[in-house]
């Protein structure tokens, strides 16, 4: 499948490269494309992995018996020209007469059943034990040549001693797995004889097909010149039928109600009174409920409230069948081959994967779903009428599954990656930095920002598909030039960036020529010449010295517009004083030490606000820094040092500690209120050995409840080892602590894994809910990431809420939760409890 998509993208790409077509078809095509041929092929693997074991296989048995009752209530109920009397012995019969029924009343009645020259007389009725008196007479009835008596194969029940073998059919039904009959068994061949059922014996008797008339290969059953293909173990919606013998599906649908009827007492009371059974089919058995003489069918039109049906009534439906298939009336049930049966199933995949690309909104997703699956039992359900069964609950499965995988593969890869090249986007570039500081962190590491400055006109010309057809042609030239350590990411609109680990700063420099060398060869489009331009930025890290994957592209920013300022196709590196640098950072940690030590540090409290009451359900703890000469200082400022410095880890406990006290204190002096508190854990906090036990001990040293207590987590925090990420959550929440995903939307990888994270809520980076009102596709992302969260079971909270407009539009999306300076900026610990003091009075 990978090779051939390549091979059609190739072809496309050839076309579009020549004469003046520019074609230009998104990456984001090729990548969903193949997610959907992946994950129709895995969907279609996993259904045809199911299906043996028989894991779908009662599905689509009762899908199959809807579709039964829908047809059979469909039909007429006339029985005025049926082949089939039936001689009822009901309840009341078995008070008058008793039961067993004495060999004399039966002697009788077969009697009167002659005398009007019936063709085939059916005894659904065991008679191997005498039940006098009457037992010569019987004996003189069952020796008639047109009578057909059963045996119980299964139940080791013989035939009456006076009937021929070649006038005994068996009795013996074969139940599915959930004990419904849908099934006729017909024949069973044995090197020594071939085995009737009732219903075969009485047709062929009826249609006078003797000799060759009827015979039997190993696939089929032949009734003059009608071949019955036999039940194969597959057939339809089977997995592992049993299909010993000869079986055919059972055709309910008329049958229930289409035949004649007479109870015993009015065949022996008057006999005169029914002369309907000339040349016709009769068949003697029971209809009394307290005989228990009744199997579960999908179908029935004498007892529509429990879908059974007794045995001579099985006989008749069984026999009406045959009739109509050796004359012609009716056409046997077909099954399409295995191959075709995976072809409907991969089919209906591809399909579901198609439109989860196609809709960009849930509802229209859902709506679409919803659709497909309808269209899918619509196509079984005509397929049936025209005695084609096909499955229909491994196609449904696989369209959902194909639908589900490549909506979510969809999501992730539009957050991670350009959708017009498929490259990794500014966060996904960034997140690889990290990962490379973490693995190497002795190695160097250097970054190039290109900026890609054609001639204007030309490249902003009317036509955005010349824009995205230039870009890809320059992207692959780049791509040529870059060694396959490289790492290359799209972090503009015309900007890319290129991380290179490991290399000095003379290969740096080397590579910048060749990129700017590659790149001045001129690039002819529709009939033009294009001459592109590059400007090109250079940072790389110092021996020893601790960056940030932002500040390292920040720098590389700082190069390149250096470089725009010298003059055209230039590169520039980056280049501070190391010493300076270093000093200043040996002071900044030194400061933080010292205000570590001297408590300089205070926590500030975001109220967290319940959106549709209005009522304050939390607070999130802020930390600041009251330092002596500069004032109040922001996280922003002093957190990253902490971080590289390790400070980060007492600063975190003392900020849980403290944290930890307030909302003890809330609760003794509003204990009407039910308020939690959260905490930002930092990295390196998570990935403390003892991490469980010292928030152990600050719960039990300040008192509080575990649940009041919300630990708030980034992504980048849990997708390193996400296995020892997620044993980990599970141990704090195993304290009483609520976990949190906290910036949710800004990361790119733990969509694959959100379901598995034990997280209770998601916060919506503030980002995206400042510009709702102004960004469609930012109010996309927020509902989207709504409507993920509740499907998952998680609460949600935005942050950035600063509007009323917000507020609106986020109790309409059904986010529970809201933090933002629309209700309050961060608090000092007395005004949130002032805060909370009016809305407490309120």
């Amino acid at each position: 499948m990978t090779t051939l998509l390549s091979r059609f993208r190739s072809r496309l790409k050839t076309i579009a490269g020549s004469g003046d077509l520019t074609l230009t078809i998104p990456h984001v095509v090729w990548a969903t494309t193949g997610a959907i041929a992946a994950s129709s092929v895995l969907t279609l693997g996993l259904c045809l992995a199911i299906q043996p074991w028989g894991g779908l296989e009662l599905l689509e048995l009762a899908v199959f018996d809807q579709w039964i009752r829908l047809q059979s209530d469909q039909q007429p109920a006339s029985p005025t020209d049926s082949p089939l009397v039936v001689v009822k012995i009901t309840e009341a019969d078995l008070r008058r007469y008793g039961w067993p029924i004495s060999d004399q009343l039966l002697a009788d009645a077969l009697r009167k059943i002659q005398a009007s020259q019936p063709s085939v007389v059916g005894l659904d009725l065991y008679r191997d034990i005498p039940h006098p008196p009457g037992e010569t007479a019987l004996t003189t009835q069952l020796k008639a040549a047109n009578l057909i008596a059963i045996t119980d194969h299964g139940a080791g029940i013989p035939p009456p001693a006076a009937v021929k073998p070649e006038q005994v059919g068996f009795n013996d039904f074969t139940l599915d797995t959930d004990g419904i009959l849908r099934r006729n068994l017909l024949f069973v061949a044995s090197p020594e004889q071939g085995f009737f059922s009732l219903a075969l014996r009485a047709s062929l008797a009826h249609l006078a097909l003797e000799g060759d008339r009827f015979r039997y290969t190993d696939d089929a059953l032949f009734l003059g010149d009608i071949p019955l293909p036999r039940l194969q173990k597959r057939d339809g919606g089977y997995a592992h039928a049993d299909t010993r013998g000869y079986q055919i599906l059972l055709d309910y649908r008329p049958y229930g109600s289409i035949v004649q009827s007479i109870t015993l007492g009015d065949l022996l009371d008057h006999p005169g009174r029914f002369d309907g059974f000339r040349h016709k089919i009769v068949l003697i058995g029971t209809f009394a409920p307290s005989l228990k003489d009744s199997v579960d069918t999908p179908y029935s039109a004498v007892q529509q409230e429990t879908f059974q049906m007794t045995g001579v009534m099985v006989h008749a439906l069984m026999i009406r069948q045959l009739l109509d298939l050796a004359t012609g009336r009716r056409a046997p049930f077909r099954f399409w081959p295995q191959w075709a049966e995976w072809l409907w199933l991969w089919g209906w995949a591809v399909i579901g994967g198609s439109l989860a690309w196609a809709c960009k909104r849930p509802l229209g997703l859902a709506g679409m779903g919803g659709l497909g699956l309808g269209m899918i039992g619509t196509s079984g359900w005509l397929l049936l009428t025209a005695h084609i069964w096909v499955p229909v609950a491994s196609p449904a499965l696989g369209f959902l599954g194909t639908l589900g995988l490549t909506m979510a593969y969809r999501l992730f890869y539009l957050t991670s990656r350009d959708p017009l090249t498929g490259l990794p986007n500014q966060e996904a570039f960034l997140k690889g930095l990290q990962r490379s500081r973490r693995r190497r962190l002795q190695s160097p590491l250097g970054v190039l920002i290109l900026h890609l400055n054609p001639i204007q006109e030309q490249w902003a010309g009317p036509e955005r598909v010349n824009h995205d057809f230039i870009l890809q042609q320059l992207i692959t030239r780049l791509r040529s030039r870059l060694p396959d350590s490289a790492r290359l990411a799209r972090v503009g609109r015309d900007e890319f960036a290129i991380a290179l680990v490991n290399r000095p700063p003379v290969a740096l420099t080397a590579l910048a020529d060749q990129i700017q060398a590659d790149l001045a060869v001129p690039l002819k489009t529709e009939q033009r010449l294009i001459v592109p331009e590059a400007h090109i930025g250079i940072a790389m890290t110092q021996p020893e010295q601790i960056y940030k994957p932002e500040n390292l592209l920040r720098d590389a920013y700082t190069a390149m517009y250096r470089a725009k300022t010298i003059g055209k196709a230039r590169y520039q590196v980056f280049a501070t004083g190391l010493a300076d640098t270093e000093m200043q950072r040996l002071n900044q940690a030194e400061e933080l030490r010292r205000g570590l030590a001297a408590r300089e540090f205070m926590l500030y409290y975001q109220p967290i606000v319940a959106l549709q009451t209005g009522q304050i359900t939390g607070f999130e703890s802020l930390i600041r820094w009251q330092h002596p000469q500069q004032g109040l200082v922001y996280p922003a400022q002093f957190i990253p040092l902490a971080e590289d410095t390790g400070l980060i880890v007492p600063l975190g406990w003392w900020i849980c500690e403290q944290a930890c006290h307030q909302a003890r204190q809330w609760k003794q002096q509003f204990p009407a209120v039910s308020l939690g508190i959260s905490i930002n854990l930092s990295g390196r906090q998570f990935e403390q050995p003892n991490l469980v036990e010292e928030l152990a001990a600050i719960i039990q040293k300040t008192g509080i409840e575990g649940l009041m207590l919300k630990l708030e987590i980034t992504e980048s925090m849990v997708m390193g080892d996400v296995e020892a990420a997620i044993d980990l959550m599970l141990r704090l929440r195993a304290l009483g602590c609520r976990l949190s995903l906290d910036d949710f939307g800004t990361g790119y990888s733990s969509l694959s894994y959100l379901r598995r994270f034990p997280i209770d809520t998601l916060k919506i980076d503030q980002s995206f809910v400042r510009n709702m009102g102004q960004s469609s596709e930012d109010l996309a992302i927020v509902r989207t990431v709504v409507n993920l969260a509740h499907t998952l079971g998680m609460e949600v909270i935005a942050e950035g809420v600063e509007a009323p407009e917000d507020v609106a539009v986020l109790r309409s999306l059904g986010c529970e939760f809201g933090q933002g300076y629309f209700w309050a900026k961060p608090l000092s610990a007395q005004a949130a409890s002032e805060y909370l003091q009016q809305h407490d009075q309120a």
